[in-house]
């Protein structure tokens, strides 16, 4: 086996694409496609960096009678790991379709979320004040449980749009010329858009508590502005910050996603993601038990907030316990 062949052999299987062998050697991504295709070789220093690289000897990159059945086991077992089989090639058109799938995604999951949070006001504006109280009730129980339902129609539809690019979200991934630099041009376009969402986003659930306290001091606890609008445009705010926190996180993730390219990453995230599922479903069970049971709605409110900053603490810690 020729060094050419070497050199795509020990990159594969050690799962890197061509750019991030060339970002770890100090070359550009055509010199090393250049040596894959020999079309060149690589000077002296580059072949102790690949001997270095890749835990292999200089003999065994210089030399053509040395095949890949003698490479030694120790490469095999800790170099190569899980990415030993093929990797799933990514080409530029699907890096992007998986891209705008991942934003069209993140538009139905964070819509799904503030429809969950704003489910409770139709309660609390259709209270039963009036003439005929059962109706009106029974009319804002009726449309909490169409916003929920249409929460969780969008949550299934959210699933199902990423099921064509299950093998980016499951494989160890190979990526053609180009890709790996498009998605991180995007990814840093992105990144002040994801720090304005998040600074957004949490400047309105912190500053949702301000029309009780506004309509507490100024309107008496029984007129309509502190019973009912106040409480519901507590919910809009909340609903507003968490939306753009769970938006721009998703698609955050979407470009984590293209950028790891090791399979142990992907069933960190693909752990982390369920978790963090299991763990919204069980915040959105405790706030609506919590509220009907009690029907203190201007105080349980406060489970969401206090949900997204554990939230954070979730991740770290699931991210610490994968790690070891």
């Amino acid at each position: 086996m020729i060094l050419a062949d070497k050199i795509i052999e020990l990159r594969k299987r050690s799962g890197m694409s061509q750019e991030e062998l060339a970002e770890k050697l100090n070359v550009s991504r055509q010199a090393v496609s250049k040596w894959e295709g020999a079309q060149s070789t690589p000077d002296l220093n580059r072949i102790l960096q690949l001997s270095e690289l890749f835990g292999v000897s200089t003999d065994y990159l210089l030399k053509d009678e040395i095949d890949t059945s003698k490479l030694p086991e120790t490469v095999v077992a800790d170099e190569m790991g899980e990415n030993s089989e093929p990797l799933y090639r990514v080409s530029m058109e699907e890096a992007n379709g998986f891209l705008e799938a991942n934003r069209k995604r993140a538009l139905f999951i964070a819509s799904g979320v503030a429809l969950c949070i704003l489910s409770v006001t139709p309660p609390i504006l259709f209270d039963g004040d009036g003439g005929d109280s059962s109706f009106f009730e029974g009319f804002g129980v009726t449309l909490l449980f169409i916003f929920i339902a249409a929460a969780v129609a969008l949550f299934i539809a959210a699933d199902s749009m990423m099921k064509p690019y299950r093998a980016i979200r499951e494989e160890a991934i190979d990526t053609e010329y180009g890709v790996s630099g498009m998605v991180k041009a995007q990814h840093e376009k992105f990144y002040p858009t994801r720090t304005r969402s998040l600074i957004i986003g949490v400047v309105l659930c912190i500053m949702s508590v301000t029309p009780p306290i506004i309509s507490d001091s100024f309107y008496s606890s029984s007129s309509w502005i502190a019973e009912e609008l106040a409480p519901v445009l507590l919910f809009l705010l909340v609903a507003a910050g968490v939306f753009l926190i769970v938006w721009s996180s998703v698609i955050n993730r979407g470009f984590s996603l293209m950028l790891a390219e090791k399979r142990y990453k992907r069933k960190k995230n693909e752990k982390t993601e369920a978790i963090k599922g299991i763990y919204w479903l069980v915040v959105l069970a405790i706030y609506l038990g919590y509220s009907f049971i009690t029907m203190n709605w201007h105080i349980s409110w406060i489970i969401w907030p206090i949900a997204a900053i554990l939230d954070g603490i979730l991740e770290i810690v699931l991210n610490n316990f994968t790690k070891k």
